[in-house]
């Protein structure tokens, strides 16, 4: 125990330099590069031994500037946020660069990490504990505005381009939004999703190599026959993608339909002009 009369002395924050070393009053230069808490404080008493008495030294760690991430993109304040020994998490970052500025379920975060890119829908994030990684120094996150969508064509209700959550929906959600098949056209045998997929992601079943886009990707289509119950379930289960296109082909009777409209349309107005002339 130091004597009753021992005075306690505050030194002002020091900071390691890019050596290794930290500069101690009374105590000189010190080696800290790999030294626990506990050894760092051994060797500034050892140091200052022969310079008080009985010394006693408590060290702590009141911030690390080398270890920090950095969060930029579409958040409150681009900023670099410092980690501390708690280890901050994913939506920890967000929320100290003053959170999003878009809705949560049109935000995708980006994860950079050396050379590695990870990236999640953010509201995935917050529904999934276990997607709330913990950070390392040197990561930069990015929060992208990134609206995902897919686009209808065909026999259905809407002809357009379709938004959706980050979080994605099934395919029997993306028919229901398009307005569903129309009953006066459409051929439930005929529901065709077309994606570029990754090529890791599709079986060669062909001697002839697949066509491969020049991002690294396959045109794929698939076709579901809504006329079958058991696609129902399927239809539920099947993800839509951004970007994907969904295409409802014509009923073969409405192929009829429209010929026999355009057949209409030229030769009666011809047959009652030439009914005036007789």
């Amino acid at each position: 125990m130091a004597p009753a009369a021992a005075k306690a002395t505050a030194l002002p924050e020091q900071t390691i330099d890019s050596n290794g070393r930290l500069i101690v009053p009374f105590a000189g230069s010190v080696e800290a590069a790999g030294m626990t808490i506990p050894d760092l404080e051994s060797t500034i008493v050892g140091r200052l031994k022969s310079k008080a008495n009985e010394p006693q030294v408590l060290v702590r760690v009141i911030r690390n500037t080398t270890a920090d991430v950095t969060v930029v993109g579409d958040v409150g304040s681009s900023m670099r946020v410092p980690l501390t020994p708690k280890g901050e998490r994913l939506l920890d970052a967000l929320a100290a660069a003053g959170g999003v500025r878009q809705p949560v379920n049109k935000v995708m975060v980006q994860i950079t990490r050396g050379t590695q890119v990870f990236s999640m829908p953010l509201d995935a994030v917050i529904r999934d504990p276990r997607q709330n990684i913990a950070l390392q120094a040197g990561d930069v996150v990015t929060a992208l505005y990134q609206p995902v969508s897919f686009m209808a064509f065909g026999a259905t209700g809407k002809n357009e381009e379709i938004g959706f959550e980050g979080q994605g929906i099934s395919l029997a959600q993306a028919l229901a939004r398009s307005g569903g098949l129309l009953d006066s056209r459409a051929d439930a045998r005929g529901v065709f999703v077309f994606r570029l997929e990754d090529a890791a992601s599709v079986p060669q079943t062909r001697d002839e190599a697949l066509p491969v886009t020049a991002d690294g990707r396959v045109p794929v289509v698939y076709r579901i026959d809504m006329k079958d119950p058991a696609s129902m379930f399927v239809a539920q289960q099947f993800p839509m993608r951004d970007k994907d296109m969904l295409y409802v082909s014509n009923a073969p009777v409405a192929d009829i339909q429209k010929l026999a409209n355009l057949f209409y349309t030229v030769v009666f107005p011809a047959v009652s002009v030439g009914t005036q002339f007789r």
